[in-house]
């Protein structure tokens, strides 16, 4: 009997005691969240932010790294040099790279990716881009020549931009779903509407330096939800969540590291100058006049916001506060919308996407507007139905009014466009673009970017809010995350447990 009993005693302080090489492993999985599911998995054929978020140098590279400082590191490319005048860049590519399905990365696949982003029926969100490029020529297998139409000093940076992946030419058709590409990590499964699973690619050319053998990313949309997943665990780390409410309670808690970073975007009401009437810039006045973008920062984001009031961001080259061309004055709305032979009450639409900063700003933004006579009936749309009801390029553009945050960091450009969403069609504004791009010198430059951010603001071409502060809660224990976001990307590589 003494025996038995010493057996089981025995058996149980095995079982309860780790083994000591178990004691000593280190996690190689997380769980991150995203507020939005991506549509797809190609990032040179749609716009949502979300498909970065994802695949940007985790299952596509590109020639370029953009790191957290903002500053441009080698990656498919080892090195690159520019002509004087900033219109020929070539670029030396990495040798002994290849793609997940076995084919060779080169220069035939950078010409291939390059040239299908800007070919008339492109979908690519940098699509201007790529066709302001005169050639992209591949004088050899580890060689790129792009010539420019215009000077561009942040090619290096916009290489690095998830629209300019390189994909493999005969798995380009199947990306959207089936992705393929050079990074460090590919497809797992994807369970849509919940989460999906990024699993290490064993035979990724630096593979020993990947920490992290398997990424599961849950999609959470609810503000609620979030705090409830990283409060219980259920997620290791959530890039932008929605905690603004809840930031003290996380920073309180010794289990949390809480991150609050600079950002490139833009958050705007994005006005449709193709409806009626609003292609009056008194009515857009009226608009702009009529909100208070102080109480849109403080309900929309608790705070966590700066004024802006052009499509531009402090910190970026040139940067002018404009907030004061278009000052909040409810008193002068009204008087616009006369003068413009508006009578109110008007009806507009108020097109809003799932999150919680356009849910949020677009019931502020309604009540603000209804002191002035405006009645913006509210539509919350899913981000499938937005992006192809308000922001396709090809219509059908059906909206009056739409909240959005604007994330990339050089995309003035956009504005030139004719198919743009927002339909401002100005050629004096597409001239001065022309000359911007045109003056390789960073002073006189920065001056032609002040005129066009001016320019954007006294045509009342949006009404432009904040530049948001992000907030990224993860885990105390899991490092390599960014604080700083100055394109959307979760760069897997780079994280570890400790």
């Amino acid at each position: 009997m003494f025996r038995k009993l010493s057996i089981v005693a025995l058996t149980a302080a095995l079982v309860a005691a780790p083994l000591p090489v178990l004691a000593q492993s280190k996690k190689d999985s997380v769980v991150m969240a995203m507020a939005l599911e991506p549509p797809g998995l190609d990032p040179t054929n749609a716009a949502a932010a979300a498909i970065a978020e994802v695949t940007l140098y985790n299952v596509y590279e590109t020639l370029t790294k953009v790191n957290e400082d903002g500053t441009v590191s080698s990656l498919l490319a080892e090195s690159w040099t520019a002509s004087p005048d900033l219109k020929t860049y070539t670029f030396k590519l990495r040798k002994g790279v290849k793609f997940h399905n076995g084919e060779p990365f080169d220069s035939a696949a950078v010409k291939f990716s390059f040239e299908r982003n800007g070919l008339p029926t492109s979908t690519n969100k940098d699509k201007s881009l790529f066709q302001g490029f005169e050639s992209v020529a591949a004088p050899d297998a580890d060689t790129v020549v792009i010539a420019l139409k215009n000077s561009e000093p942040n090619l290096p940076f916009q290489m690095g931009q998830a629209s300019a992946s390189i994909v493999e030419p005969k798995s380009a058709p199947t990306n959207v779903t089936q992705p393929v590409g050079t990074g460090p990590y590919q497809l797992g499964a994807w369970a849509k509407g919940s989460s999906m699973t990024l699993t290490k690619w064993a035979d990724y050319r630096n593979a020993a330096a990947i920490k992290l053998s398997k990424v599961t990313i849950r999609f959470i949309s609810d503000p609620s939800a979030q705090t409830a997943a990283l409060l219980s665990g259920d997620v290791d780390a959530f890039p932008r969540v929605s905690a603004q409410r809840t930031i003290a309670q996380f920073k309180a808690d010794p289990r949390f590291s809480v991150l609050v970073g600079g950002s490139r975007a833009k958050t705007i009401v994005a006005i449709n100058h193709r409806k009626k009437p609003l292609d009056d810039v008194r009515v857009r006045r009226a608009i702009l006049a009529a909100i208070d973008r102080k109480a849109m920062i403080d309900g929309a984001v608790d705070g966590f916001g700066t004024p802006i009031g052009s499509f531009y961001v402090p910190g970026a080259l040139g940067f002018v506060d404009t907030t004061g061309i278009n000052p909040y004055d409810p008193e002068k709305a009204k008087k616009l919308l006369a003068e413009a032979g508006v009578t109110t009450p008007l009806e507009l639409s108020l097109k809003l996407p799932p999150p919680s900063y356009a849910r949020q700003g677009g019931e502020i933004v309604a009540a603000q507007l209804a002191k002035v006579g405006i009645i913006a009936k509210i539509e919350n749309v899913e981000w499938a139905q937005w992006l192809s009801q308000v922001f396709a390029g090809n219509g059908p553009h059906n909206f009056d009014l739409t909240i959005i945050s604007h994330v990339e960091p050089f995309d003035l450009v956009k504005i030139t466009e004719p198919d743009y969403y927002l339909g401002y069609n100005n050629e004096a504004f597409n001239a001065l673009y022309k000359q911007i791009v045109s003056t390789p010198d960073e002073a006189p430059r920065a001056k032609l970017l002040g005129d066009a951010q001016r320019m954007l603001a006294t045509d009342a071409v949006s009404a432009y809010l904040y530049q948001p502060q992000l907030i990224t809660i993860t885990n105390k224990k899991l490092k390599g995350v960014w604080k700083d976001v100055p394109q959307y990307e979760n760069d897997f590589s780079t994280w570890y447990w400790e």
